[in-house]
């Protein structure tokens, strides 16, 4: 697995957390404005729309690099449209991206040793 795909599984690894926090943080705000006069939606409604979006995106990308099977692929996407789903694919994608970036070290390092071998 080269750098890119590792990168790619960082970036959904990272906005994976955020986008669980703003869905939360959206449903608590649903429910204050519903019980109070608070009404915090159109601003929080705005922010978890931003990192779904990119989360949406991250994931096609990742999907696109990895070349993961349809399970896996929709199994990442469920989570992002449950409420704390976006902790487990955190979980789960910080495992995965740790293994691509140890495979894309050992790639490197195996084609530089393979280089002084060819040059000598």
């Amino acid at each position: 697995m080269d750098l890119k795909t590792a990168s790619a599984l960082r970036r959904l690894r990272l906005v994976s957390a955020p986008e669980a926090v703003s869905f939360l943080l959206l449903l608590v705000c649903s429910v204050l404005k519903r019980t109070t006069d608070f009404n915090a939606v159109p601003v929080m409604g705005m922010v978890h729309g931003v990192l779904f979006v990119l989360y949406v995106l991250f994931w096609a990308d990742a999907w696109n690099r990895t070349r993961w099977g349809l399970r896996r692929a929709a199994g990442y996407f469920v989570l992002s449209v449950l409420p704390t789903g976006g902790f487990f694919a955190e979980r789960l994608l910080r495992a995965e991206c740790e293994a691509a970036v140890a495979a894309a070290r050992e790639n490197a390092s195996g084609e530089a040793a393979q280089g002084a071998v060819t040059a000598a």
